[in-house]
């Protein structure tokens, strides 16, 4: 089964977090990804730029807005996502329990329902 890793936190502001923890947290998400990787469970993983890089896009009554920034102002921001596909709840929650997410931010784990695959709805 799938299970979307969606990683939440406070965005800290440009040169908040030291360049020395920057790099720390870099190397401990690339052995995360090598790790679901090497166990074969990896489908996608997307570190997210900024919020402040988001573009939100809305179509109502046939209109096109079309808006830079995020749809929702927040405390928290979806910072990534990994999708991975486990046997069921209990794999997804030690995968999450794991991802260096955890250690600042909240890291809700959610089944995905419909997945596009080789282009079909399954």
């Amino acid at each position: 089964m799938r299970y979307s890793l969606l990683l939440n936190n406070v965005e800290p502001a440009e040169g908040e977090i030291p360049a020395e923890a920057i790099e720390e947290m870099q190397e401990a998400f690339g052995v995360y990804g090598r790790a679901l990787e090497s166990a074969g469970v990896l489908v996608a993983g997307e570190i997210l730029q900024p919020v402040a890089a988001s573009t939100t896009v809305t179509l109502r009554n046939g209109s096109v807005q079309v808006q830079d920034g995020p749809f929702a102002d927040t405390k928290e921001a979806l910072a990534g996502v990994f999708v991975i596909d486990v046997p069921d709840l209990d794999a997804a929650l030690a995968w999450a329990e794991k991802c260096p997410g955890a250690q600042y931010g909240v890291i809700e784990v959610r089944p995905v329902a419909i997945s596009l695959i080789d282009g079909a709805w399954r």
